[in-house]
């Protein structure tokens, strides 16, 4: 990565407050559509769970064999012996089922799940995902994040728009191994709500106190503005 003595975007100011991680999950849970099965990545994406809007009923699925949960509760509430994929505890359901991983897999690899939300390392202009690895560190793990950007309709991309050292995520290509290509739809951050297209980027909403041109000081690549409004 370029070093943040050189980097274009090392010195740049923030307008305004970013969202917190708990704010671009309340966005993003705001894209999933009623009667939607939904898996949910670790770190920004479990938080989803918790924001789903009123009247609108999603089934969430894990790849350790969990179909059906609801909201996620706090430890000290929760039941070691059920657990989702990231390790959180989801709150109990009637009509909750579960099934070995062999089964959850072939439920992914089968597209019978309608949306995912991810975390990522970077994204590229065309889609591209990398969010398993982090070569500085050599060592990653991919769990279910290829299989579920593969064979998933609508990926949903949460993440911060920039690294710790305000170096953009959202890139032209990624330098980062990836998990699968041209697979993101849609990329929610701490700043911007950004559309995947074959026009390539499509800005489609800014954080409060954030213009388009401010979002894209802290991108990678150019960006077609089509801001609608602002997004918490």
């Amino acid at each position: 990565m370029t070093t943040v003595a050189n980097h274009p975007t090392a010195n740049f100011v923030d307008p305004a407050p970013r969202l917190s991680r708990i704010e671009i999950a309340r966005r993003a849970a705001r894209m999933l559509e009623h009667g939607w099965v939904v898996n949910l990545g670790i770190g920004i994406p479990s938080a989803c769970a918790d924001f789903v809007p009123e009247g609108v009923y999603l089934r969430y699925q894990a790849e350790n064999g969990v179909l059906g949960y609801g909201e996620i509760v706090p430890p000290e509430e929760g039941d070691p012996d059920l657990i989702d994929a990231s390790g959180k505890f989801p709150k109990m359901t009637p009509g909750m089922a579960f099934f070995d991983s062999t089964e959850s897999f072939a439920m992914i690899r089968g597209g019978h799940i309608d949306a995912t939300v991810l975390g990522a390392l970077q994204v590229s202009a065309r889609g591209d995902l990398a969010n398993w690895m982090l070569p500085s560190r050599g060592i990653g793990s991919i769990g279910g994040g290829m299989d579920l950007a593969a064979n998933t309709q609508r990926v949903i991309v949460a993440m911060e728009h920039t690294t710790r050292r305000n170096e953009p995520k959202i890139v032209e290509e990624c330098e980062f191994p990836l998990t699968a290509q041209r697979c993101v739809t849609d990329i929610v951050t701490d700043i911007a709500l950004i559309q995947v297209t074959e026009e390539r980027l499509v800005l489609k909403e800014c954080a409060p106190g954030w213009s388009p041109q401010d979002v894209e000081a802290l991108t990678g690549v150019e960006l077609i503005s089509r801001v609608e409004s602002s997004h918490s």
